[in-house]
């Protein structure tokens, strides 16, 4: 089953929030600042910028 762009957008919003926990417990202040970019975006519903959503994935990898 293939996810809908809103199913898409929703993942990155989950996704930010933890991202958001441990860019906190690092004081990572620019991946914190992207993430609340990012949930910003998905609670107006709008599309997240491509460049916060490639520094969350960054993020873990």
């Amino acid at each position: 089953m293939a996810l809908t762009s809103q199913d898409q957008e929703r993942l990155a919003g989950e996704t930010a929030w933890t991202v958001l926990d441990a860019a906190n417990d690092l004081g990572d202040t620019i991946t914190v600042d992207a993430c609340r970019r990012v949930i910003d975006a998905d609670l107006r519903g709008e599309p997240p910028a491509r460049s916060d959503m490639a520094l969350l994935t960054a993020f873990f990898s």
